[in-house]
């Protein structure tokens, strides 16, 4: 695991959107997995810049979706669904046909979890995967102790995932209790794993993720697993490690033309 430590959101921002750039340049066609969450956003403005310039072609790009509400219908403006189209698809120039995503409003929700993996499988699956972290560390929705094999599938959230996402609702109350996400056995299988973590708050599960046994409990450990995973972290949400000073070395050393 490569861990890369910025000054701020914003320069983990304009990182990321690097690599998803290059990796546009060497495929176009390539399938980049999204998160939501006001963590990414930094990752979305630079990455729009870069097509705005001519950097990166988005043309035949893929976008894949991480995760979905359960029951929220596809139009409310906090599902996942509708979260993207405002802060990816639009912004990138980027066609609905283009995106890949669970059906989060079906009355079968086992079938929609094939029917997602089976998608994902179809596409050639995912070259490069944001992620985000909860300060549980979860990773997409799946909650502590979730099985590290696991696939796309329903899932409850805790109270502390319901509490951290009310912002986005006018109350507790409107925030769904069940979701779809892929499983972490799923999300290993991206070409890239790239997590963005940013501030005081995400520290602990930062150093539980990097430094920490590899367990159920921090689902994000499961990252120490694949074989190119990048955490991307600024001073805050670094600022438990214990290896820090190594991981600011070791980036500062790395040759310029292998990216992240």
């Amino acid at each position: 695991m490569e861990v890369v430590i910025v000054p701020d959101a914003e320069a983990g921002g304009e990182l990321i959107a690097e690599a998803m750039a290059a990796l546009l340049r060497r495929k176009p066609g390539a399938v980049l997995g999204v998160a939501t969450g006001s963590t990414p956003l930094p990752v979305y403005r630079a990455l729009e810049a870069k097509v705005r310039a001519g950097e990166a072609g988005v043309t035949r790009v893929r976008i894949a979706q991480l995760d979905e509400y359960v029951g929220l219908p596809a139009e409310h403006p906090e599902s996942y669904r509708s979260v993207l189209r405002r802060e990816v698809l639009e912004p990138l120039g980027i066609s609905a046909d283009a995106f890949l995503g669970p059906d989060g409003t079906t009355t079968d929700v086992p079938a929609a979890c094939d029917a997602y993996e089976a998608a994902l499988t179809a596409a050639g699956g995912v070259d490069l995967q944001l992620l985000g972290i909860g300060t549980d560390g979860h990773i997409g929705f799946n909650e502590p102790c979730s099985s590290l094999a696991s696939r796309t599938r329903i899932k409850t959230l805790t109270e502390q995932t319901r509490v951290d996402n009310a912002r986005f609702f006018d109350d507790i109350s409107q925030v769904p209790h069940h979701v779809i996400t892929q499983g972490i056995g799923t999300i290993l299988e991206a070409r890239h794993l790239v997590l963005l973590a940013t501030g005081e708050g995400k520290a602990d599960a930062v150093a539980a993720t990097v430094e920490g046994p590899v367990a159920a409990v921090c689902p994000a450990s499961a990252l120490q697993l694949h074989a190119h995973a990048t955490v991307v972290v600024d001073e805050a949400a670094a600022s438990k490690l214990k290896l820090a000073e190594y991981f600011r070395h070791t980036f500062a050393a790395k040759p310029s033309w292998q990216g992240i």
